[in-house]
């Protein structure tokens, strides 16, 4: 018995193809409107949290909460900036520096570019952006304090935040090992930071001493450091001897190769946000986030 309708091959080949374009679309336009965080969750003693899930995250933009869609291992890779204090006043510091920054590249060469600068009298590329951990522990070998020098820290942030804007890696991190000696650069903190933001990196520094704010110059380092990282998705950390430097440098090591892809759902909006947090669901966490670069309309 006969249909009492037929239906033309190739009519229905045109609805298939209609059907799956506008799956297709339905599939763009909900990716547009997801964005990637890679956020670090540490418990109380510093040491990464394992096992988190999307339940466990809590994300914002500019006070408004967002879905999140899904969580895994941030395996991307980073571009990593080591700002190195190789002024006068890192004479006693500068062997323990030099140990520190080893072990770091030791952890983080494979997989990641890393960037030696020093930082006496003007920032200077000591070994350009490379995973040869050959060349950057070479590169510390030539890490030395120069006499009667001060430090550029805040000129380094600048420009090798710029020098990271026209890299396309999805991650960037930022990470001064510095002592409290004298800033020498005349710049105001919220430019340094705006121009780490405008890199969509991460601003880390690890301080031997607590910093002065006597001047002009070392009030805006001061700003600088405390809120960059925190705006960032960095951290602070303030050490009492030069000795701890090492340690320090490989929690920080340990932090970067345990961070979650957290992508979250934001409706369309011409208008990026200005402020975008995470933060844990339940207590006993300490999260830090950054978003991923590249993101259109980030």
């Amino acid at each position: 018995m006969r249909a009492p309708w037929n239906v033309p091959l190739a009519l229905l080949a045109a609805l298939a193809a209609c059907a799956v374009f506008g799956a297709r679309g339905l599939a763009a336009q909900a990716g547009l409107r997801e964005r990637t965080i890679f956020v670090s969750a540490l418990d109380a003693r510093g040491n990464p949290v394992e096992g988190l899930g999307n339940a466990d995250f809590v994300i914002t933009e500019d006070g408004r909460p967002r879905e999140v869609l899904r969580v895994s291992p941030a395996t991307e890779a980073i571009d990593i900036a080591l700002l190195v204090d190789t002024s006068a006043s890192a004479e006693r510091a500068v062997s323990s520096m030099r140990d520190g920054v080893r072990r770091f590249v030791a952890q983080m060469a494979v997989g990641n570019q890393l960037a030696l600068i020093g930082l006496a009298d003007r920032p200077t590329i000591l070994v350009d952006y490379t995973s040869s951990q050959e060349r950057l522990t070479q590169g510390t070998g030539r890490l030395f304090a120069m006499n009667g020098s001060g430090m550029t820290l805040l000129d380094a942030i600048v420009e090798v935040s710029g020098g990271l804007r026209r890299r396309e890696t999805p991650r960037a991190v930022i990470v001064a090992v510095i002592t409290n000696g004298v800033e020498f650069t005349n710049r105001y903190a919220r430019d340094v930071i705006a121009a780490v933001r405008g890199a969509g990196a991460a601003l880390h520094a690890i301080v031997v001493g607590q910093l002065p704010v006597g001047t002009t110059e070392e009030r805006e380092r001061a700003i600088t450091l405390d809120s960059g990282t925190r705006e960032t998705g960095g951290q602070h950390v303030t050490l009492l001897a030069e000795t701890a430097i090492e340690q320090a440098l490989l929690r920080l090591a340990r932090e970067l190769t345990s961070q979650y892809k957290v992508v979250y759902g934001r409706p369309e909006s011409l208008i990026p946000p200005d402020r975008i947090e995470v933060r844990p669901a339940r207590p006993g966490i300490t999260m830090r986030g950054t978003p991923m670069r590249g993101q259109a309309g980030a």
